[in-house]
C-alpha cells in the first residue's frame, strides 16, 4: 500500500467514526470544473497579474480601467456551463450520510449548492459571484442584470438605484469579511469532531483559522491538497494528491 492509499484508508476510518463533519474547501476543489486556482503554476494570478488587481478593493474602487477589465472578464465567463465535479459530489455524498454539519468554503462559484448541498449548509466566507452589490447603497441583485448592461455596451455599469460603483458580491482583498459569516464558520469548526480541509493552501487569514480552531477544540483534522499548506502542522493526517479522485476514494472506502 503506497502513502496515498494508506492516507485514503485512514481518512475513511476517521469519516466512519465521525458524527459531525465540517468540510472546508478552497479553489483546488473546483479546478476539475474548469475554474483555475490562484497561486498554483497555472493559477489565475500567476498568469495574469492584472487579475490580482481586479481582486483588490482599492484598485477596483479607484481605477476605472481595473473595473472595466473585471466586468469584461465577468461578461466573458458569465453563463459558461460550469458543472460540479466529482470532488463536489463526494462532499454531497457525505451530506447524504447525515454526518455533514456544514461546508465552509473560500470559493465564490456556488458549485457546492449546484451539487446538492442546501443553501443554508454552505458558509461562503468570501461571498459569491452569482450576485452583484453596490458599494455605496448595498443594493444586491443577480449578477446577470449587470452583465446584460455590459453586453449592451456599458463597460463599467453603475448601480441602478444610486449610481454607485458595483462589484460582485465576492469579498476582495482589503475588504472585511462579513462578521456573522466568519463567526458561524468558527462556531461550526469548534463544534465538529472531524474537519476536512480540501483544495486550499490555507494561507489566507482569517478563514484558515477554521482549521486551527477545530484542532484546538479536539476535532480530528485531515488536509487533502496537491501541495503543502500553511496548516499541515495542525493536521492529524495530510494526503498529498489530486482532489477529485482522493475525495471520491475516501467516501467510497468509508461506506
Amino acid at each position: 500500500m503506497d502513502d496515498i492509499d494508506r492516507g485514503i484508508s485512514e481518512a475513511a476510518e476517521l469519516l466512519r467514526a465521525a458524527t459531525r463533519v465540517v468540510m472546508f474547501t478552497g479553489a483546488g476543489i473546483s479546478t476539475d470544473s474548469g475554474i483555475p486556482d490562484f497561486r498554483g503554476p497555472n493559477g489565475l494570478w500567476t498568469k495574469n497579474p492584472l487579475a490580482e488587481k481586479t481582486s483588490t478593493l482599492s484598485w477596483y474602487l479607484n481605477d476605472p480601467e481595473v473595473r472595466k477589465a473585471a466586468w469584461a472578464n465577468r461578461a466573458r465567463t458569465y453563463g459558461r456551463p460550469l458543472q460540479p465535479n466529482g470532488g463536489h459530489h463526494a462532499v454531497t455524498a457525505i451530506h447524504a450520510t447525515g454526518k455533514l454539519s456544514v461546508v465552509v468554503t473560500q470559493n465564490v462559484d456556488g458549485l457546492h449548492q449546484d451539487a446538492g448541498i442546501p443553501e443554508d449548509m454552505v458558509v461562503e466566507v468570501h461571498g459569491t459571484v452569482k450576485f452583484a452589490r453596490c458599494w455605496e447603497c448595498k443594493d444586491r441583485r443577480p449578477m446577470g442584470e449587470y452583465i446584460e448592461k455590459v453586453l449592451a455596451g456599458d463597460p463599467d455599469p453603475k448601480c441602478v438605484l444610486c449610481g454607485g460603483i458595483v462589484k460582485s458580491d465576492a469579498i476582495l482583498f482589503e475588504q472585511a469579511l462579513e462578521p456573522d459569516v466568519i463567526n458561524r464558520a468558527f462556531e461550526e469548526a469548534t463544534a465538529c469532531d472531524l474537519l476536512f480541509a480540501v483544495g486550499s493552501t490555507l494561507a489566507v487569514m482569517p478563514a484558515n483559522q477554521v482549521v486551527a480552531r477545530a484542532r484546538a477544540d479536539g476535532a480530528k483534522v485531515v488536509i487533502v491538497n496537491g501541495d503543502p499548506t500553511d496548516m499541515d502542522s495542525k493536521a492529524h493526517l495530510v494526503i498529498r494528491g489530486r482532489i477529485t479522485p482522493t475525495l471520491t476514494a475516501i467516501v467510497a472506502d468509508a461506506r
